[in-house]
């Protein structure tokens, strides 16, 4: 740990693993954390395997580059100007890991990388990945990092569906916006035999999101009709350097929902790809009993 981080605003937790995957996650935090006045904490997880205690798997299987990578991250925050913290947590698992500093530390949102792999059985994202979305106690964002994101943003795509993460994402977009002095745009697809919206509301969505882009040089909103809205987006991210998008409605974390729109974007699209989760500290099931 290096600088005083009192006067943060909030903490992102960056979980990293090796250094192509940390340099790539840390393009996204340092805008986050720039935007909002974050400080920004990296964690190192060291699995340690059943027949070993955590006091033990650290003697024997911490390492020295385990240890010269947080050090290196920690560098590269600082030279933004971005307070930042490191730790090395011993757990039984990477999810375990990482959700338990997001209790200890008050996290705010953790930026977890992904690299994109197709889905196994009763697995979606990817085991830790799945883990966390499920149950860390604040927001989650997922990027895909098997491509590396170009030098200069000059484009951010942000497509809007009205879902309970919309908003999450257009407020990720707009921190990387600002910090990179790009331009965004608000992408809706109708579907016009079954569509979830009239083209007057989901204009008025797309103008609703908009106001949240103060200081952002150009924000164009577009609603296109289309069939196929996964693919369309899919298409569109072809003209975008990066691309964030809240999860769709209901989530990623159940076999009956591969296929979601979210999932399928966040797979196939150009570029760099960002998936959002607002936390919602109510459970669905006790939502319903509200009056």
């Amino acid at each position: 740990m290096s600088k005083d981080t009192g006067d943060a605003d909030g903490t992102l937790l960056v979980p990293i693993a090796n250094e192509e995957t940390a340099d790539r996650q840390l393009d996204t935090a340092i805008d986050i954390a720039a935007d909002r006045s974050y400080r920004i904490l990296l964690v190192f997880v060291l699995e340690i395997p059943p027949q070993l205690s955590l006091v033990d798997g650290r003697r024997y299987l911490l390492e020295d580059e385990h240890e010269e990578l947080l050090a290196d991250a920690v560098e590269r925050v600082e030279s933004h100007g971005i307070p930042a913290e490191q730790r090395i947590r011993m757990a039984r698992s990477v999810a375990t890991g990482i959700v338990g500093a997001v209790d200890k530390h008050d996290v705010d949102a953790t930026l977890l990388g992904w690299r994109g792999r197709p889905p196994r059985q009763n697995v979606v994202l990817g085991s830790h990945v799945d883990r966390v979305l499920g149950d860390a106690q604040c927001d989650v964002l997922v990027q895909r990092i098997k491509t590396s994101r170009p030098e200069n943003v000059d484009s951010v795509l942000v497509p809007v569906a009205g879902g309970p993460h919309d908003a999450f994402a257009a407020e990720t977009a707009a921190s990387i916006a600002r910090h990179n002095d790009a331009s965004v745009t608000l992408l809706h697809v109708l579907e016009p035999a079954e569509p979830e919206l009239s083209r007057d509301e989901a204009t008025a969505l797309l103008a609703e999101r908009a106001d949240g882009f103060e200081g952002v040089q150009s924000v164009d909103q577009n609603v296109v009709e289309d069939d196929d809205v996964g693919g369309t987006i899919t298409d569109q991210t072809t003209e975008h350097d990066v691309t964030v998008l809240g999860i769709s409605r209901g989530g990623l974390l159940r076999r009956a929902l591969l296929g979601t729109i979210s999932e399928g974007v966040g797979r196939h699209a150009a570029g760099t790809v960002i998936l959002t989760k607002r936390h919602d500290p109510v459970p669905s099931r006790l939502r319903r009993l509200l009056p």
